[in-house]
C-alpha cells in the first residue's frame, strides 16, 4: 500500500534539505520561528509543514511566527 504520508525529518536532514547550517536551524527552532516539535532532547520536523512554511514566505521574515505555538 503506497499511501502518502508526512515525512518526519531530523535536524540534520532538514538542515541539508533547506541548505542552511544546523546552528541556524537550531536557533530558528528554539525561537519558534520554524514549525517543529521537540521530542525529548531531539527536534523533529514534518516535511509538509516545512514546505508550507517556505512557500508562505515566513521563512524569509521568520519573525512573524515568533511566540506562536502550533
Amino acid at each position: 500500500m503506497a499511501a502518502e504520508r508526512d515525512e518526519i525529518m531530523t535536524m540534520d536532514e532538514l538542515a541539508e534539505y533547506l541548505k542552511i547550517s544546523k546552528s541556524t536551524l537550531y536557533k530558528l527552532a528554539v525561537e519558534n520561528k520554524i514549525p517543529g516539535t521537540k521530542i525529548g532532547k531531539r527536534w523533529r520536523f514534518h516535511k509538509d509543514a516545512i514546505d508550507r512554511w517556505v512557500q508562505s514566505g515566513l521563512a524569509q521574515s521568520g519573525s512573524e511566527t515568533s511566540g506562536e505555538q502550533e
